[in-house]
């Protein structure tokens, strides 16, 4: 196991475990590894740089926790060199370090240095079943205003593209849309492929925007551009021909040629069909994992405008312009959702006709409000 490597403007050093931690040092880390100071692409400094500074506008007198893998290091390497630019004290986490994987609980050590941290970052490769030690991170976050940015399953090409964003006016546009949408009573949602889609909303549920500019009130996910709420209820049918999220979207990718059809009644998923027939069943069990895994939990608008197609990856997919809706979790410690459930899915579709109350605010995709 490796310890964090706290990094001040005038050194690198790994810090000595504390007292009663019950941890010992890796030979990896009594060598330096862990450090991130690797090679890494330049082309991920774009991105990184509108991390550190534009998303989270990390301050040099801030501590910051980033926690990555190793498929994801030279991305979190890129961000740290950012963070040393600023002169901002961190400790870095390699997960596979610290435990076996797929984690089962996030390790100690990290929680450890959440509770002490203003600011962190997760840029790590979903794996199956782990959705419970994400869970325990974000319950930090939550209880003590962490500004937390989620950059699950982050890659090259994403990196390239969504964190490259303009977020400030991908900011503007999303506040006129959640503004419109906090006073409004539905939304109804059409694509040509045959989405027809109407959610009736919970005037006691809150609407959340998520730009990409993150503040302590709400941590979000990286690149940004989605408001959301959860539902009252939601009726109808959603044909998913983007992605599915969590473990699957990895395994499955673009839907385009392979779309899966979802129902819903009563805020319930009552069917699911697709041609892929695994894609169908694996849907089918992650949305019974529990008693409301097949619950509507969040709908959603992404807001991310500089994002131009989807690419199969849903932690910059959701943020494509249009409506996704997750199944699962209602993430109510921000909506004010009374209930819960253990799994999260959010799907992904194309193209969409969206209006709030009778008044339409997208036509094939395309927003008719300005930013």
């Amino acid at each position: 196991m490796s310890f964090p490597v706290e990094h001040t403007s005038d050194s690198v050093k790994i810090p000595t475990p504390s007292a009663g931690s019950g941890q010992a040092l890796s030979q990896k880390a009594r060598e330096g590894w862990g450090t991130l100071h690797i090679p890494f692409d330049p082309e991920y400094t774009p991105g990184a740089f509108n991390a550190v500074n534009v998303c989270l506008r990390i301050q040099p007198s801030e501590q910051v926790c980033v926690i990555t893998d190793e498929v994801t290091i030279e991305i979190a390497a890129a961000i740290v060199r950012e963070l040393e630019k600023i002169g901002a004290t961190y400790h870095a986490w390699v997960l596979e370090e610290l435990a076996e994987r797929p984690l089962t609980d996030l390790p100690r050590p990290i929680l450890d240095d959440l509770e002490s941290s203003q600011v962190s970052i997760f840029a790590v490769q979903a794996q199956t079943r782990e959705l419970r030690s994400r869970i325990q991170m974000t319950e930090v976050v939550n209880r003590r205003k962490i500004r937390h940015a989620h950059m699950v399953n982050i890659n090259r090409q994403i990196m390239l593209e969504g964190m490259r964003a303009d977020f400030a006016r991908v900011d503007r546009l999303s506040q006129k849309v959640v503004e419109m949408v906090r006073k409004a009573s539905k939304i109804r949602a059409t694509t040509a492929a045959g989405t027809d889609l109407k959610a009736d909303l919970n005037p006691n549920y809150k609407w959340l925007k998520t730009s990409g500019i993150i503040s302590p009130d709400k941590w979000g996910n990286l690149p940004g551009g989605e408001i959301f709420t959860t539902p009252g209820e939601v009726n109808g049918t959603f044909v998913i021909d983007g992605v599915v999220g969590d473990y699957l979207c990895a395994k499955f990718g673009d839907l385009k040629q392979n779309p899966l059809t979802a129902h819903i009644k009563g805020n319930r998923l009552t069917e699911a069909h697709s041609e892929n027939r695994e894609l169908e069943s694996d849907f089918w069990k992650y949305t019974h994992t529990d008693e409301n895994s097949d619950r509507v939990g969040e709908f959603a608008i992404g807001t991310n405008i500089d994002l131009k197609e989807v690419i199969g990856q849903i932690l910059q997919d959701e943020k494509y312009p249009g409506v996704h809706i997750a199944f699962g979790n209602p993430y109510g410690a921000h909506t004010g959702a009374d209930w819960d459930s253990t799994t999260h899915i959010d799907v992904v579709g194309r193209k969409f006709n969206i209006w709030v109350d009778d008044e339409q605010i997208m036509r094939d995709g395309k927003f008719l409000v300005e930013a």
